[in-house]
């Protein structure tokens, strides 16, 4: 695994959702800015965790193959989808 390139890529993608930005949430009273919360992805020797409390996965499994695919092609893991299907 190239960790610099892969880091690279995943900083490619913060940007293009505007990493430290912040959205226009309704409330029930009105509106207010909320800053997106960030999803920590840690990178170990021998594999990953994903999410806050993500379980650790190894690079040799499948799942963690296709995450890492999906973010060198310059996508978001397909993974993440049907937990944000507006987007992450």
């Amino acid at each position: 695994i190239d960790f610099d390139l892969l880091l690279e890529h995943i900083k490619d993608l913060n940007s293009l959702v505007g990493e430290g930005s912040s959205r226009v949430e309704r409330t029930l009273r009105g509106a207010r800015l909320r800053r997106a919360e960030p999803l920590p992805v840690t990178l170990y020797r021998d594999g990953i965790t994903v999410g806050q409390h993500g379980a650790f996965r190894p690079y040799r499994h499948p799942a963690t193959q296709q995450c890492l695919q999906d973010i060198m092609d310059g996508y978001f893991p397909s993974e993440l989808q049907p937990r944000f299907p507006d987007g992450v």
